[in-house]
C-alpha cells in the first residue's frame, strides 16, 4: 500500500492537553507510514509523546484505538458521500456518478482513515458505534442503488437494491485498492480509476438489462433531467457539465 506521509493536522506529540486526540493523530500518522499492522500500542504512545501506560486511560488496547479511527473515518466518509449524492440531483445517473468519484477521491485523499476502515482487520460487528457509522455510510450507496434500480426499463426485472449496492460498493473498493497499491505505479494502467469504475458499473448494468445510453437511463425521471437532443454524450454515461 502506498501511504501518504504528509497528512496535515495537529503536530504529533502530547502538547495540547487532549490525550485522546493526540493518540488518534499519532496512530493516524503511524498508519500512514507503516500500515495498520505496522505499529504497536506502545509505538502510538511514544509517537504521541506519552508513557506506555497513558493510552489505557482512553483505549482498552490497540484494536480499540484502531476502531475509534475507523469510526471517525466512516463518519467523514458518510459526509463525503452524502454531499456527492445530493439526494439524487439533478438526476439519478449524474448523482450516482458523483458518488463513485467521491468514493475514489476519499480513498486517495484519506488513505490512513481508509485503511483503518477497510484493511485493519478490526471486527466491525463487535463494536456497536463502529457498526452504526459504517452502516450509515453504506446506506448512501444503498439509497443511490434504490433510485438507480427504479430506472429499470419496461420488461427488465427490477434488481434488488441491496444486491446492487453491495456489488457497487465492492467494485468501488476494488478499484480504490488497485490504484492505491504500489504495483499500480510500476505497471501503467490503461485508464484512470474513475474510468475503470465507470466501465465496470456500465458492464454490470448492461448485464442486468439496463440501457447503456445515459439519456435512455434517465427517461423515467422527466424531460427536465434529460440532456437536450444532439450528439451522444462522451463516455458511457456522459461527462458532467463544466
Amino acid at each position: 500500500m502506498s501511504w501518504r506521509k504528509d497528512r496535515r493536522g495537529p503536530e504529533r506529540g502530547y502538547h495540547h492537553g487532549n490525550l485522546k486526540e493526540a493518540l488518534l493523530q499519532a496512530a493516524l500518522g503511524l498508519i500512514a507510514e507503516k500500515g495498520p499492522a505496522g505499529f504497536t500500542f506502545a509505538d502510538a504512545a511514544r509517537s504521541a509523546g506519552v508513557s506506555p501506560a497513558a493510552p489505557y486511560r482512553h483505549f482498552r488496547d490497540r484494536d480499540e484505538l484502531l476502531s475509534s479511527i475507523a469510526q471517525r473515518g466512516f463518519e467523514l466518509f458518510e459526509a463525503v458521500l452524502t454531499k456527492a449524492w445530493d439526494d439524487g440531483r439533478p438526476d439519478t445517473v449524474t448523482a450516482f456518478e458523483r458518488v463513485g468519484k467521491a468514493y475514489l477521491h476519499f480513498a486517495r485523499s484519506e488513505p490512513a482513515f481508509y485503511s483503518a476502515m477497510f484493511e485493519s482487520g478490526v471486527p466491525i460487528d463487535v463494536n456497536p458505534t463502529l457498526m452504526v457509522a459504517s452502516e450509515r455510510a453504506f446506506n448512501i450507496i444503498r439509497a443511490a442503488a434504490e433510485r438507480l434500480a427504479a430506472l429499470a426499463p419496461p420488461g427488465v426485472a427490477r434488481p434488488p437494491a441491496m444486491m446492487m449496492a453491495l456489488h457497487i460498493w465492492s467494485m468501488s473498493h476494488g478499484v480504490a485498492s488497485l490504484f492505491s497499491r504500489g504495483d499500480s505505479a510500476r505497471r501503467k494502467l490503461p485508464m484512470s480509476p474513475e474510468e475503470l469504475l465507470e466501465a465496470g458499473v456500465l458492464i454490470y448494468l448492461r448485464g442486468l438489462g439496463f440501457p447503456t445510453d445515459r439519456r435512455a437511463g434517465d427517461a423515467g425521471e422527466g424531460a427536465a433531467s434529460r440532456p437536450p437532443p444532439g450528439p451522444p454524450p462522451g463516455g458511457p454515461w456522459g461527462k458532467p457539465a463544466k
